[in-house]
């Protein structure tokens, strides 16, 4: 299970000059999905392979995130299930290996931001927001902003990238979270 710390005052730090270049743990982030099945739901995860981070806290308008994800490696818990979401008539991997994610805007929100942006997949390029909460990965210290996690939700509709194989058994919408957890470069 993952763990990590609620990120306090975030807002209320002492200001920062620009925005902070940040390095993304790729081995540690992951796209999770969930999808509709029939009657039943179904979970799955697509690794991230690169992000470019430039995170400002203070002023989170000024942040700019580029994330890519590996569909190659899409996985679910079942077999076939993965190989139908890597095939042609869903997310066809061989054709489409990524699928990309670059900000538009950022609002802060509370405690979060929304990241509007536009995310391509199968080639195609739609506009989606994403609800961002920040946190301070667990062992570091109230205040500090070397090590940072991002968890970020949305949804996308599958039919609007042409990924529409399976409708008679298989959701349109599917559900997004995303973790992704980030180093200040230099640190």
């Amino acid at each position: 299970m993952l763990r990590f710390i609620l990120f306090l005052a975030l807002w209320a730090a002492p200001a920062l000059a620009d925005p902070e270049r940040y390095t993304l743990e790729v081995e540690r982030s992951v796209v999770g999905f969930a999808y509709a099945f029939g009657d039943n739901s179904g979970d799955g995860t697509m690794p991230v392979i690169a992000a470019e981070l430039l995170i400002d806290l203070d002023r989170v308008q000024n942040s700019e995130v580029a994330v890519t994800v590996d569909v190659t490696r899409a996985q679910t818990g079942f077999i076939l299930a993965t190989e139908a979401l890597r095939g042609p008539q869903v997310l066809d991997a061989s054709q489409f290996p990524v699928i990309s994610f670059r900000s538009t805007r950022v609002t802060r929100t509370g405690d979060g931001a929304l990241i509007d942006g536009e995310i391509t997949l199968r080639g195609v390029t739609n506009p989606i927001t994403l609800t961002a909460q920040f946190y301070r990965q667990e062992g570091t210290l109230e205040g500090d902003r070397d090590r940072l996690a991002i968890y970020l939700t949305g949804s996308v509709s599958r039919t609007a990238f042409g990924a529409s194989g399976f409708a008679d058994i298989v959701g349109d919408q599917v559900d997004l979270r995303i973790l992704a957890f980030m180093r200040r470069e230099g640190t």
